[in-house]
This record gives structure tokens, C-alpha cells and sequence, in this order.
């Protein structure tokens, strides 16, 4: 089944909360962008206010309380950060129901590979990990790995952590190529989706849709949300 996720990229916890408020009965699954200015340049919470030491973030990951509206959402992270890896379980006390790894972000492939394959059964029936790409990465690469992953994730952009990008055809050939290559294969996509793309991305065999700036930056959110829905 195609899903539509609207995607949260936010310096502020606060305008999180907002957006979260926003989305409340209109939408199933969210995704949060975690970017911590290191693999790339932006930064979102909770990086931008004190990292792993942001109130917020602390009361979440002791379990003093869940992200907001967690019993309405699932939430997929969109780890945009160098430790993802090794603050897995950090990142697991938030509650996620999907994690997406960058495969930009490995500095080590075979390790990284390894670390897939370790992943107790529990989080693995539990939790869905994906693997993000860029369009010019090496799509051997992504082929051998998405056999120890659960979706892939097809960025349209090369400039990741930010919205409003303009999309990249060449991600259009690789879902094409994926979909081929890899039957049965999820993929998601996101960066530089809009109304006027959506429906070739989708005819390319896209399963989800990730949109930001097309809901955010519309002016009309509800409207955008809704126009998006309907070519499901």
C-alpha cells in the first residue's frame, strides 16, 4: 500500500510538538529528520539545542515521558547523523517504528554490515530498518545491503538536511533499476517531492512518499496534505 509521510525538520522541540498537533487524525506515519551537522551541515533537534544533554530529550530517553502524541503516530527516524550506529540504542529509546541509516554516513561498510546482521530478533520484528541513498551513490553497494535491511530509502536530493530542494531525475532510474533488480523490494522516497512530480515518482514504483517542504511550505498544509492523499 502507498503511504504519504510527512517529514519534520526542526530546530525547536516546540514547533515538533506543533507540526505533531497539526498532523493529529491526518496522517498515520511521521517522519523526524535527525541532522547533527557533522555527516551533513544542518542541524534539527535535538542537536541544535544541546544534543544528547536537551531537556527534552533527556525526559524522553528516561522514560519520564514519549514524544509527543506518540500512542497516534508511528514514527520513522531519519538519522542523518555520523553515530547513528553507535548510539543505536539511544536513538531506540525514542520509540521509532522505522530507522533510517545513511549509507553516506558509514565509514565502514563490511562493520556496518556486520552491525545489521547483529540486531537482536526483537528489535528486528518490532522495529523496520532502512537504508538511505543518495542518487549518484553506488547502487551495487545498495543492492548488497538491502538484503540485511527491510526498505530502502531513495533520496531525490544530494543536498540531505535541508527542504526545498529540487529534485534529481537520476533517483527516478534508480527506483526503476531497485525495482527490477530487487522484486519485492519497499522503497521510500524523499527530497524535492511535489505535486507536480509525485505522480511520475509513484508511476516509478515508489511504495512511500516523504514530503516536507511541499506540505510545509505550501501555505496551505491541510490542503497540500489532502492533494497529496488523493493520488493514492
Amino acid at each position: 500500500m502507498v503511504e504519504i509521510i510527512p517529514a519534520i525538520l526542526e530546530k525547536d522541540f516546540g514547533e515538533i510538538k506543533n507540526k505533531l498537533t497539526f498532523l493529529r487524525g491526518k496522517a498515520k506515519c511521521v517522519q523526524l529528520d535527525f541532522c547533527d551537522g557533522v555527516y551533513e551541515k544542518n542541524q534539527t533537534w535535538p542537536f541544535a539545542s544541546g544534543g544528547f544533554e536537551d531537556f527534552d530529550f533527556q525526559k524522553i530517553i528516561n522514560e519520564e515521558e514519549g514524544l509527543p502524541y506518540w500512542e497516534d503516530f508511528d514514527f520513522e527516524f531519519d538519522l542523518m547523523v555520523a553515530d547513528a550506529v553507535e548510539n543505536f540504542d539511544v536513538y531506540m529509546k525514542l520509540g521509532p517504528k522505522r530507522m533510517i541509516f545513511h549509507l553516506g554516513a558509514q565509514k565502514d561498510i563490511p562493520e556496518f554490515e556486520h552491525f545489521l546482521e547483529g540486531l537482536d530478533m526483537y528489535i528486528r520484528d518490532n522495529v523496520e530498518i532502512g537504508l538511505a541513498f543518495k542518487p549518484n551513490d553506488d547502487l551495487a553497494v545498495v543492492s548488497k545491503l538491502s538484503h540485511k535491511v527491510d526498505f530502502l530509502q531513495c533520496m531525490g536530493i544530494d543536498e540531505i538536511g535541508v527542504q526545498g530542494e529540487e529534485f534529481d531525475k537520476k533517483a527516478i532510474e534508480n527506483i526503476k533499476f531497485l525495482k527490477k533488480e530487487l522484486p519485492g523490494i519497499v522503497i521510500s522516497v524523499d527530497g524535492g517531492i511535489n505535486f507536480e512530480n509525485a505522480e511520475e515518482i509513484l508511476d516509478a514504483g515508489a511504495d512511500r512518499l516523504i514530503v516536507g517542504s511541499g506540505i510545509w511550505k505550501s501555505g496551505d498544509p491541510i490542503g497540500a496534505l489532502q492533494d497529496f492523499q488523493s493520488l493514492l
